[in-house]
């Protein structure tokens, strides 16, 4: 007797199969773990390099605008000087005073004024010289100061604006012994920053800020323009002061929510420019895709780490594929009925076996009346929507496991009816009209849908012509259009050959 020894083999082949397949699950996590970290760093730099170039373009554009506002007070300031201004005339004064005022944008007004703050003259006409503007913290401050730099105002409203806010910049006019001679001031309406601004698109949570150094936000956007806020006790405010310029990220005190900061300070202007991006926002794709290949990744480690007790069914599970793929082959994505690929070799393996069994084939042609002008009318998803109800409705009048109904192409749908008369087809062709003309419209109050059918019916012999059957039904459906379409025509195969 021959004695059969069990070999303890796989056992163990499985046993070291799972110990594989652990360190390749280990191995693939820690490559996705690093990759994923890595493309998170490549966002967050990419982020920033984004953010400090649109900090570089708005610094920039402040500063130009600055300049400007600075190089027209230094004009009316060296004009006011001259000598021989009170012989001129006064428009031909107005025209020297503020020849480059006219070309700062949004200004809200030019002023002169004396060391008491009485108004010289100012770029307004309806300003009168005169009038005393020893109130405004411009004079205040170029009054208190034994300096000649330039300053620039917290947000204000005025009249002359409608109450738009505005900021201003103001140069101290010193005499030859340094004493105080008067103020230069010059006003531009805050919108001018907004209109800068919002043609920067950085999302819903983030904000372009404009800061003076002593703290006080000028303008926010999207923000408020009519509220000053101080931020001169804010800790990122402080860290910004403190290293001019740079990228970093923090928890904002005011929102709560973690922001990437990129800042910089204007040239030597006492102005800071801030673009917070929400991280929530910039790390939102990343996000996706870390939890999109995250998932992906743990369903290959679980697949990979069962492969020791599903290789038994793989075969069944490829066959299962096969099968799914056959099927998606073989149906119309939009309506999910069968396909011309379908419908051929269904009408062909019918056409060979109502030869055989000599009972007779139809074929109904089915067309969606005025579709084009539905579409041109509607647009393509309401389009696409009406055929798929159509091909909805179509699918149940299919009874038996024989009759297929299937997307021809366009708005045309075909149904093949082995072993059923042209009488019974016609019926059934009248029903699908009668049923489809009662469906409601695709759209409140638009056009109701209806169809046009052509219906064809053949004892089916060795020298009948399939395509000859397939022109019959094209032909009655030709005919049910031609006959003002919503009407049901039928032929006989053998009566049209």
């Amino acid at each position: 007797m021959a004695i059969t020894h069990h070999s303890s083999k796989p056992p163990i082949t499985q046993g070291w199969l799972l110990i594989a397949m652990t360190a390749c699950v280990i191995a693939i996590l820690s490559i996705n773990a690093f990759l994923l970290m890595r493309e998170h760093r490549s966002v967050e730099l990419a982020a920033i390099r984004t953010s400090l170039n649109i900090v570089r373009l708005i610094d920039r554009d402040v500063q130009n605008t600055v300049e400007q506002y600075d190089s027209a007070l230094s004009a009316l300031i060296r004009v006011s000087k001259r000598g021989d201004l009170s012989n001129l005339s006064q428009p031909l004064k107005q025209m020297l005073m503020f020849d480059k005022a006219e070309e700062t944008p949004d200004n809200g007004g030019f002023f002169l004024l004396n060391a008491q703050g009485d108004l010289v003259v100012s770029s307004l006409a309806d300003d009168t010289p005169g009038k005393n503007y020893s109130h405004w913290q411009s004079f205040i401050e170029q009054r208190d100061s034994s300096g000649n730099d330039l300053f620039i105002s917290h947000p204000f409203p005025t009249e002359a604006t409608q109450g738009l806010c505005c900021i201003s910049f103001s140069r101290r006019i010193s005499g030859a012994d340094g004493s105080f001679q008067g103020v230069a001031i010059a006003q531009m309406k805050v919108e001018y920053f907004r209109s800068l601004f919002q043609k920067l698109d950085l999302g819903a949570n983030s904000t372009i800020s404009l800061i003076n150094t002593d703290g006080t936000l000028l303008i926010q956007q999207p923000g408020r323009d009519k509220v000053r806020d101080d931020l001169s006790h804010d800790p990122i405010f402080n860290r910004l002061l403190k290293e001019h310029k740079g990228s970093f990220i923090a928890v904002s005190s005011k929102h709560g929510q973690e922001e990437l900061y990129s800042f910089s300070e204007v040239g030597k202007l006492p102005l800071v420019v801030v673009v917070s991006l929400a991280t929530e926002d910039v790390f939102a794709s990343w996000r996706r895709n870390a939890l999109l290949v995250g998932c992906v990744t743990l369903m290959l480690c679980i697949t990979l780490l069962g492969l020791t007790w599903l290789l038994g069914r793989e075969l069944q599970l490829r066959r299962k594929a096969e099968q799914t793929l056959e099927a998606m082959i073989r149906t119309d994505p939009l309506t999910e009925l069968a396909n011309r690929r379908k419908l051929d070799e269904t009408l062909t393996t019918e056409w060979l076996r109502a030869q055989r069994t000599r009972k007779p084939l139809s074929l109904i042609m089915i067309d969606v009346d005025h579709f084009k002008s539905f579409n041109d009318t509607y647009g393509h998803p309401y389009g696409d929507e009406a055929l798929r109800l159509v091909g909805k409705t179509l699918k149940t009048f299919v009874r038996r496991s024989t009759d297929l109904v299937a997307r021809y192409g366009g708005e045309e749908f075909a149904m093949v009816l082995p072993d059923t008369h042209a009488e019974g087809a016609a019926q059934l062709a009248e029903r699908i009209r009668h049923t489809i003309e009662q469906l409601p419209p695709i759209k409140p109050g638009g056009i109701p849908i209806t169809v046009s059918l052509g219906t064809c019916t053949q004892l089916v012999t060795a020298d009948d012509s399939q395509t000859r059957f397939l022109h019959c039904a094209d032909q009655a459906l030709y005919q049910a259009k031609k006959n003002g379409r919503n009407c049901v025509v039928s032929r006989n195969a053998a009566a049209d050959a």
